[in-house]
């Protein structure tokens, strides 16, 4: 299955690129759905029909879904919410409102992810369009099987132990003081299968063969920041991009004088872009006149994105990370585009690497041939970031 997902600043018009590329997919006869995870939802607004948590069929080979976290909780993580709900109506919360709360922070993202590998497994589909939450919350998101893994083997395995065979002695004189009972085995099993799925899925998120990130942006100093961040901070996941798409571009026959400074303005943003993302291809869409809802509009989005050809390909192959052997020395190489040296901190325990960028920071599960060795120096050299190994 082809994975794309679509990602940028809030408002920069990516849920318009998801649609329009679902529909030059389906063109083709792939098999193909547009799944929207991001919580404010307008995937249904942009094909101007109803959609659902499941798939609804927007034309031939064409499917549409927005993610109902409330609806993926149940069906995969019902023990666990009627546990929770239980906790909280025990502390005095009425049904509706522990209903509610059962829902954790950052579990729309988890949900993201098991949804995404569900349909990866099941196989239904050619190509899987994710039209995901703005920058900040889907890197959360491609961060996560990561994460969950460094809290699963340090925090959550030796607790699970603990509490299997704590449960028997502790639960006739807990449930009686605090009104409600001990998790039992299927809610302690449930967030471990969880991690299980996840980690399965990194493998798919980190093919560049199979999964793509496009980037889109506009022609705005913001926006451009923002997305040149993300394009680094996605190198960090080993998340490869493929393709950036600047939209809102005025078009040259916009000649009133009140557009004037604002298309100069674009011109040298424009220029940013192209540079700026090299080698990256950058496509182009204009400001159109119109609001891009329904088929139609969409269909002259489809036609300035892609024209003749294959959405599905892969536009760019990132190499993200390599380890490099030099006669005796190994170097560890991570592509960070745009970020200075002076900004990275790195540190290492064990088998890992820890790389910090800002508030952005990942384990990396070293190699063998690399874990017993240590960081002797880093060097920025074309957008690599470059650690020496030694003794």
């Amino acid at each position: 299955m082809r994975v794309i997902l679509m990602t940028g600043k809030g408002g920069v018009g990516k849920t318009s690129v998801a649609a329009a590329t679902g529909l030059r997919c389906a063109e083709l006869g792939y098999r193909t759905l547009v799944l929207s995870t991001d919580p404010a939802h307008s995937l249904a607004d942009s094909f101007d029909m109803e959609l659902g948590h499941d798939p609804r069929p927007v034309k031939p080979n064409l499917w549409g879904a927005e993610l109902d976290a409330l609806m993926e909780l149940e069906g995969n993580w019902g023990a666990v919410k009627r546990y929770i709900t239980q906790v909280l109506q025990a502390r005095g919360l009425e049904g509706v409102e522990a209903e509610e709360l059962a829902i954790l922070p950052g579990m729309d993202e988890i949900f993201s992810l098991v949804r995404m590998k569900r349909h990866y497994d099941e196989g239904d589909f050619d190509v899987l369009i994710i039209d995901s939450a703005p920058t900040g919350t889907a890197l959360r998101l491609l961060s996560l099987p990561e994460v969950a893994g460094w809290y699963m083997r340090r925090f959550y395995k030796p607790l699970q132990a603990v509490s299997a065979a704590l449960r028997p002695l502790v639960e006739p004189l807990f449930r009686p003081v605090a009104g409600f009972s001990l998790p039992n085995q299927e809610v302690m099993d449930a967030p471990y299968e969880f991690y299980q799925q996840i980690e399965a899925l990194e493998k798919v998120l980190t093919d560049n063969t199979q999964t793509s990130v496009r980037l889109v942006t506009n022609p705005e100093k913001m926006v451009i920041k923002e997305s040149l961040r993300a394009h680094a901070y996605l190198s960090l996941y080993n998340v490869a991009t493929d393709m950036v798409v600047a939209n809102r571009i005025i078009p040259n026959e916009v000649s009133d004088p009140f557009f004037q400074r604002w298309k100069e303005n674009q011109q040298q943003y424009r220029q940013e872009i192209h540079e700026n993302f090299h080698p990256l291809p950058v496509k182009e869409v204009p400001l159109y006149s119109e609001e891009l809802c329904g088929l139609a509009a969409l269909e002259r989005l489809k036609e300035t994105l892609y024209a003749d050809e294959d959405p599905a390909q892969v536009y760019y192959k990132e190499t993200t990370m390599r380890v490099v052997q030099e006669q005796n020395q190994y170097s560890l190489e991570l592509y960070l585009p745009g970020i200075p040296k002076d900004k990275i901190e790195l540190s290492k325990s064990a088998d890992e690497l820890n790389v910090r960028i800002g508030n952005h920071r990942r384990n990396l599960v070293l190699p063998q041939a690399l874990a017993a060795l240590q960081p002797a120096g880093a060097k920025m050299e074309e957008d690599y970031l470059k650690i020496r190994f030694a003794n």
